[in-house]
């Protein structure tokens, strides 16, 4: 069943501004509701406000009518051999009639088998087979929502022997086949590159700019593991502090490379007061600006 709105004035509906957003999350609602800070945009996990009416319904409905949105999934398991869940693209599908998102979006990832689903995010092989399959994927989804969408790069912990295509590559491929866009999560870049090794600047100027339509950043935490090898400090994109300083710097790397870009700060666990994600969003609109400056 389609979301209960109301009949209140709407924004209209565009693409995003290439400015700072923040996630959405219920703590800060009466507030961002109250105060109405200067934020380009909002995004909300699309699962989140699935069902028919409600508390969820009821405010993302004053939101929409304040802010664009962006709606970012994590449930449909993109990369799975199973069959695409098509009452999950159906409630999708009613989510974006009801709100007009300006942007939606997926993971380049797997969590699903068999009809068991996983509450995580897993890798691909990034080989020639996993690539037709997803472009097959990527093209039904956006068949069946009569909607371009984008997908998101995610941070892991393993890699396949056997993989032949570096990620950068395999993800620009899909967008190219499939005719969807990139969003790019520069935590998960540095995250990645320092887990496995991987040269992250490496990674951004192989993107082509005019693919990505989105730009995440987060924190992530540092975690020191012991094995017979010896003691190794391995990342964990947990969303739960500030940018790093390395992060940020990759996020100014960016900006020369592909311009401006709608930018979001993430932050899921142990969320902070709202004072601080508007700080970080500042932060990021300030690099935006004043790599603008110097670029013209």
């Amino acid at each position: 069943m389609s979301p209960v709105v109301t009949s209140l004035s709407r924004r209209p509906s565009g693409p995003l501004p290439s400015v700072t957003g923040i996630g959405l999350r219920a703590p800060h609602y009466r507030r961002i509701l109250e105060d109405r800070p200067a934020l380009g945009w909002l995004e909300v996990h699309s699962e989140n406000y699935f069902g028919n009416g409600g508390v969820p319904a009821y405010f993302l409905e004053r939101f929409r009518n304040q802010y664009p949105l962006s709606l970012h999934g994590v449930g449909l398991s993109l990369g799975s051999t199973d069959p695409l869940d098509r009452g999950h693209l159906e409630q999708l599908r009613e989510l974006i009639s009801a709100y007009e998102p300006a942007l939606v979006s997926e993971h380049l990832s797997w969590g699903s088998v068999g009809g068991r689903y996983l509450n995580d995010l897993l890798p691909l092989p990034y080989t020639e087979e996993a690539l037709d399959h997803l472009v097959s994927r990527v093209q039904q989804v956006q068949e069946s929502l009569g909607r371009q969408i984008l997908v998101e790069n995610i941070s892991c912990y393993l890699q396949y022997g056997h993989s032949t295509i570096p990620e950068h590559e395999f993800l620009s491929s899909l967008a190219a086949r499939s005719g969807c866009g990139i969003l790019l999560d520069i935590n998960n870049v540095y995250v990645n590159a320092r887990n496995h090794g991987l040269d992250a600047e490496q990674y951004l100027r192989a993107m082509p700019p005019a693919l990505v339509q989105e730009i995440h950043l987060a924190g992530h935490t540092v975690n020191t593991i012991e094995d017979a090898t010896g003691r190794q400090e391995i990342l964990i994109d947990t969303h739960n502090q500030r940018v790093c300083d390395d992060v940020w710097a990759l996020y100014t790397l960016a900006l020369g490379l592909m311009g401006a870009k709608p930018t979001l700060i993430e932050w899921d666990t142990d969320l902070p007061d709202l004072d601080v994600l508007l700080d970080e969003k500042r932060h990021a609109d300030q690099l935006q600006e004043s790599r603008h400056v110097r670029v013209a």
